[in-house]
């Protein structure tokens, strides 16, 4: 069973008003989360999993339970909704999310469409549009408000396109390690499907996950390492045109979208 402490969520606070949250004790998480939530032992991971649920989203004549990280608190100021990058989760944010609560940010973490742990038995179309639209709904449906909107790598991607697109839903664009659509595929839309399945079970596979945390990191100790691809593994939802849509994100800096920042 959980153990909540602390006072009542949803409680408005101004910016810089310290604000003390609820901290749960124990590791029931929702049942929707796979199997291996249970196998990660970072206790910042395991508390933040705690949190997240389903919200209903209207989306391309359905309605998809979309996972995502509410935030416990109302602010004066705009909300700030995160982003994550390719393959990962609103996990990504687990060591950043109560640091923002705490200093009394109305915080959502959301999961993009086509990772993370939304419900997608019937899987919709997960392009660029697709992606643009989903996080449109969700914002039209709960949070109604400019917001702060945050990226890091690809979600910077899906930051910016959601940002040009729909400007009124975002006072302030940031952007971390930013990446960006490229117009069109050119030759990849041509790549042999038997080639695009493999590239995806070589993106999967965990050596090549376990030797880019060791590239990443300096000093990380094993044990960490495999702790942290854990993370990502837990949040596997992908699907062959996520994969091949990263073929189009290419590494740039933003410099076109001034009036964001």
């Amino acid at each position: 069973m959980l153990t909540l402490t602390a006072s009542p969520a949803l409680v408005p606070t101004k910016r810089r008003a310290h604000v003390k949250l609820f901290t749960v004790q124990g590791s029931n998480f929702p049942s929707f989360l796979p199997k291996e939530v249970e196998n990660i032992r970072d206790p910042f991971a395991r508390r933040l999993a705690t949190r997240i649920e389903r919200l209903p989203v209207g989306f391309a004549d359905r309605s998809i339970m979309s996972s995502c990280v509410k935030p416990l608190i109302q602010s004066e100021e705009s909300p700030v909704v995160l982003l994550h990058g390719f393959d990962s989760s609103c996990l990504e944010w687990r060591y950043t999310f109560p640091l923002l609560e705490e200093a009394g940010l109305e915080t959502w973490a959301v999961d993009v469409l086509g990772w993370g742990f939304s419900d997608l038995e019937r899987l919709p179309s997960c392009d660029v549009a697709s992606k643009r639209d989903h996080l449109y709904q969700l914002w039209k449906s709960y949070i109604r408000r400019p917001i702060i909107l945050i990226g890091p790598s690809l979600g910077a991607a899906v930051a910016i396109d959601f940002a040009v697109n729909h400007p009124e839903a975002v006072e302030k664009l940031v952007l971390i390690d930013a990446s960006v659509y490229a117009e069109d595929t050119g030759n990849l839309a041509k790549l042999p499907r038997a080639i695009a399945y493999a590239g995806v079970y070589l993106l999967k596979s965990t050596p090549l996950r376990l030797y880019a945390n060791l590239l990443a990191f300096n000093s990380l100790p094993l044990n960490t390492s495999i702790d942290w691809m854990n993370v990502r593994v837990s949040s596997e939802k992908r699907n062959l045109s996520n994969y091949c849509c990263f073929t189009i994100y290419i590494y740039i800096y933003i410099f076109a979208i001034t009036k964001f920042c």
